[in-house]
């Protein structure tokens, strides 16, 4: 599919390009990125250009899409959807994001994580989104809680990374749910 644009009060959402590398590759220097998610550790700009084709490769093979958010021009963080797979009873995928440290705490993720799900809802007609995080990633447990999604659970060693295998987080949104925040026993 060709890549779109999101836009929110504060936010543009649109496909990260060579012209973000350096600004990837600085946020990603920062550990709590590396300590959550499975980018590379060192992170090099080599690596940022190489993920900017990669999601290029994504949106044209309707695998996956990712979107930079920007705020005031900056580069925010990454939102997407991954592994999304299409079915006649409405399909799912995955969301996932980061947030540079210089935009934590704000909302901007959560504001543009809903841009996504809408989107996701309305345009891609998935019927689930779910959420994975290692244990203890209680930043992006309160995000996706703030989101409306249903904690369901801890998975043994279901989540690799170069680190190797971590006990996850997993909850899920239906495409029904009314996304109002509900109590998470981990938070």
């Amino acid at each position: 599919m060709e890549p779109i644009t999101l836009r929110t009060n504060r936010l543009v959402l649109s496909i990260p390009t060579e012209a973000d590398a350096d600004a990837i590759t600085a946020a990603c220097q920062d550990p709590e990125i590396p300590r959550w998610t499975t980018v590379p550790s060192p992170y090099t700009r080599d690596d940022a250009v190489d993920f900017v084709h990669l999601v290029a490769d994504w949106w044209a093979d309707n695998a996956e899409t990712v979107w930079a958010v920007r705020r005031d021009g900056q580069l925010a963080g990454m939102v997407g959807l991954h592994r999304i797979v299409a079915h006649a009873h409405g399909g799912e995928a995955e969301l996932g994001y980061w947030s540079a440290p210089a935009h934590r705490g704000a909302g901007v993720m959560t504001e543009a994580s809903r841009a996504v799900i809408d989107w996701a809802f309305a345009e891609l007609g998935l019927a689930r989104l779910s959420w994975r995080a290692v244990v203890g990633n209680v930043a992006s447990a309160r995000t996706a809680r703030a989101l409306g999604f249903r904690y369901e659970g801890m998975l043994r060693q279901c989540l690799t990374s170069s680190r190797g295998r971590d006990d996850g987080w997993v909850a899920g949104l239906l495409a029904s749910d009314d996304c109002t925040p509900v109590e998470w026993p981990v938070l």
